[in-house]
Formats: structure tokens, sequence, C-alpha cells
């Protein structure tokens, strides 16, 4: 009997420890911050504009992508994982666990409409949250559903392994509209001041994109076509500038939102990420493993993060 309350013990002690999650350290909501969301290692990785590091928290679970829930919590999803899990920044505490099921490719979080979106490539499905991680509904998409984006009440959806970008409402998530696209199409940018959607991507086979496709948000209609070679992919605006990462060329532009190039400039180690911080510009360099901080097309500053920084998440204020 003895021995079999010491193996029962000992279960139940696996059990709670498998069941734990990680407590990290706590960001002050005070605090602007830049933070680098690291796939191959997983961690994310707080800095400040001086490119100083404020925190790390090394991830304990195959995280492939996070966003920010308000100021104060970020969510964290995988695409082999079956749960999300939604932190407080200011304490580093684990609020709850999301039951997703495997293959989600994505989360969104509207500040509009306080709602968590996140789409999933095994059901090909939209399903939306509270803010608190509660359950709303879901909706059938194309062929793997993945970036996405809201704006006046719509979410652009561009479902990759499709040729379709849906538009569904944020608030009923009725699918309203859908557009011709180009497939394995990713990185979306609406640009309020000329009523259009901006769409990257990589291209599909032997034939790697090179431009970004522009799309009038009223009629869906394609009317312009920026050359960025190769693969445009992630796209970053601040007064009436948009900057572009190429990572098929390692290639940074700047350009006007008439499409016009301000600039250019080949930098980091296949970048996946782009995001204005404060008066600069951070570019996310996925095989160098470094974050690049640039001023007026200069380095300011250049530091090592975790392995494979993937996005970057930014709160400022």
């Amino acid at each position: 009997m003895k021995t079999i309350r010491i193996v029962f013990l000992l279960l139940l002690i696996v059990f709670l420890t498998s069941c734990s999650h990680d407590h990290f350290e706590g960001i002050d909501p005070h605090r602007s911050f830049i933070a680098s969301v690291n796939i191959l290692e997983p961690s994310i990785v707080y800095y400040d504009q001086s490119a100083k590091e404020i925190a790390t928290w090394s991830l304990n679970k195959a995280y492939t992508g996070a966003t920010l829930v308000g100021h104060d919590a970020v969510l964290l999803f995988g695409n082999q994982l079956t749960e999300a899990d939604l932190y407080e920044l200011s304490s580093g505490k684990h609020m709850k666990s999301i039951q997703t099921g495997l293959g989600v490719t994505n989360a969104y979080f509207d500040d509009q409409t306080d709602t968590i979106f996140m789409t999933n490539s095994k059901t090909n499905e939209l399903s939306s949250y509270t803010k608190n991680g509660e359950l709303n509904k879901s909706v059938p998409l194309g062929n793997y559903p993945m970036a996405m984006i809201a704006y006046d009440g719509k979410l652009y959806v561009i479902n990759y392994k499709d040729t379709i970008l849906s538009i569904i409402s944020t608030t009923t998530l009725q699918r309203i509209d859908e557009w011709q696209i180009p497939k394995s199409s990713n990185g979306l940018f609406v640009s309020k001041e000329t009523n259009e959607l901006w769409i990257g991507g990589h291209g599909e086979g032997s034939k790697p994109n090179d431009a970004v496709n522009v799309y009038d948000l009223t009629t869906g209609e394609k009317i312009n076509e920026i050359p960025m070679p190769l693969m445009p992919v992630a796209f970053s605006q601040k007064d009436g500038e948009v900057a572009v990462v190429s990572h098929g060329t390692n290639m940074l532009y700047v350009a006007k939102l008439n499409g016009d190039i301000m600039s250019k400039q080949e930098i980091a180690a296949n970048p996946f990420a782009v995001a204005h911080f404060k008066d600069q510009l951070v570019i996310a360099g996925y095989d160098d493993h470094t974050l690049y901080f640039i001023q007026n097309n200069q380095i300011l500053h250049h530091v090592e993060t975790g392995n494979g920084p993937f996005q970057l998440l930014v709160r400022e204020g």
C-alpha cells in the first residue's frame, strides 16, 4: 500500500509539473518596447529604442507566432500546438490557455472590437475570441488562411494556398466579399489615405514574386503593381511612408503612398519582419539572428537576438 501511495504521488507531481506554465519577468506597463518573436529556439526578447534588452522570455513550447492583445497581454500560438497561451505582460503570468486544435497559422487582435482572430490551416477556418480568450464563432475560409489585417469593420484574410482574399465582418464574422489574388500571397498593408490594400507574397514554383500588388479597397480591383524584388512579405507605415522587406534579396524598400520608391538598401540575412518603433525602423534578420535599428538609412544599432526572429511586436506609450 505504501508503494502504491508513493507511485501515485510521483505521478501526481509529474502531471502537475507538465501542466504548469512559466512565470516570466514582468514588463513595466508604462514602458515602450519592440519585441523579437524568435521561433527556431522559441523566445521573446524585449528591447528599448536604444536596442538595450529589457527582458527575455525563454519559451518551453514550439510557438510559431504571437500578437499583442491590448496594452498588457500577449498571445502565443503554434502551428503544431493544440492550444494558444495568453500571458499578462506586466506580471509575466500565464492568464489562460485557449483550446485551438492543431494548425493555427496566425493570430490578430482588433482593438476596435476587442476581438482576437485566429486562422487555422487544418480546418481552413477563422475563429473569433473575446479579449479574455472565450470562443465566439468560427467561419470556413479558403485553403490555408494566414495573413490578416482589420480596417473599417472588415477583416482581410489571405488564403495562402489559394487564389482568394476573404473579407469578413469583424463583428458578425459573416463573409462580405472575396477577391482574386495571386497564390502564395503574404503580407498586408492598408493605406487609409489612398483607400488601398497592398499585398505582398512569395510567388509560386519557379516564379518568385517580384512586386507588391495594390488593390482598390472599394472595388477590389487591382490598380497598381510596385516592383520590389524578390518576395516582399512585410510592411510598416509611418508619416506617409511605407517600409517593405523583400526576404528573397535581403532588401529594405521605403516607398511613398503613391508607390514611388524613395530608397532601398540591402540589409539583414533573410528578413521577414519590419516595424516602425519611435523614430526608427527595425528589421529582423531570420538567418543572422540580428535586429537592425535604422534611422535615415543609417544603421544606428544592431543586436543579436534569439534564433530565428520571425515577428516584431511594438508597444508605444
